[in-house]
């Protein structure tokens, strides 16, 4: 870093760390993260659909990937942004889709699972204000076997390109 700084002018460096610690401008999208490794446990992808001001509810998506020789399985989450945060699943009953909530999400030793829009994924239930675009919510995953991991997950508008389909939540 010494060499860096060195190379740079003062007044360089620190409009970069400005510029690169603002939110994104009007108009542009958050990234989602590209992959986080935890243990065997990776990660990737996680965002949240930006709410109305209103909104009671969020839903945040994420795929994890089982890099080890174990299974495991995601049992629980939290976050500071809800009331409370469940598991669901979206389920198709006599021809009728509807969400449930799910006791855990099994990942299986080498398996990707994908928590998406019309699937799997973390309900945030009474939010304590809405997920603004452009900004980040911390989200606590807790599994059985890797215990606790906490995120920040990017709220965006419409789903990154490979997070699937654009379901409304």
């Amino acid at each position: 870093m010494r060499s860096f700084r060195r190379g740079l002018p003062a007044v360089t460096v620190a409009f970069l760390f400005v510029a690169l610690s603002m939110p994104c401008a009007e108009g542009a999208r958050a990234q989602p993260l590209a992959g986080q490794r935890h243990g065997d446990l990776g990660i990737e992808a996680p965002w949240a659909r930006a709410t109305p001001p209103n909104a009671r509810t969020g839903a945040v998506y994420l795929t994890l990937v089982n890099h080890g020789s174990v299974t495991d399985r995601l049992v629980a989450a939290s976050s500071a942004a809800a009331e409370r945060v469940e598991l669901h699943a979206h389920i198709n009953e006599s021809g009728v889709m509807r969400m449930t909530a799910v006791n855990a999400v099994n990942l299986a030793a080498g398996e990707r699972v994908d928590l998406r829009p019309g699937g799997l994924h973390v309900m945030l239930v009474d939010l304590k204000g809405p997920l603004r675009e452009n900004t980040q919510v911390s989200v606590t995953l807790r599994f059985a076997m890797a215990g606790e991991i906490t995120i920040a997950v990017p709220v965006l508008r419409n789903p990154p390109a490979q997070a699937g389909p654009r379901h409304g939540h």
